[in-house]
């Protein structure tokens, strides 16, 4: 079976994110505080809480599981169930989440200022751009 560049190169950057996030909860507040996780995960976390990295692993997780998703649809193991509808919902939710965070940066950039919405939005749109792809290609398969 032949490999899906773009689901492979989706689910690279899709372990990239992920492994960002671990580095937050291990590296601590600077960490947060340089990914923008925002002024009260920063506290938090410099407070010695646990909901930051709560938080943090359950981004991870989903993260882990989309790049799961990617490297089945890119043809590496068998294809997961739903992987239609779920490489669909995960294209949608990176598009409208960049989309969205253009427009927070540009309209209401929070506490997490438009530098923070700018980069993840512009990460969300070219991984979600690659997830697009790639399903297109690999739509018949899966």
């Amino acid at each position: 079976m032949e490999s899906n560049g773009w689901l492979l190169l989706a689910a690279s950057g899709t372990f990239l994110a992920a492994a960002l996030h671990v580095a937050c909860i291990f590296l601590g507040p600077a960490w947060y505080d340089a990914m923008g996780a925002g002024e009260r995960i920063v506290r938090w976390s410099r407070e010695g809480r646990r909901k930051p990295a709560l938080i943090t692993s359950a981004i991870i997780l989903m993260l882990v599981i989309w790049a799961l998703y990617a490297l089945a649809g890119a043809g590496l193991f068998s294809t997961l169930p739903a992987a239609r509808f779920v490489l669909a919902a995960i294209t949608t939710v990176l598009l409208l989440r960049g989309m969205a965070g253009l427009a927070l940066a540009r309209f209401r950039p929070g506490y997490n200022g438009a530098r923070f919405w700018i980069v993840s939005s512009a990460a969300c749109l070219v991984l979600g751009g690659m997830y697009l792809i790639g399903t297109a290609h690999a739509w018949s398969r899966l």
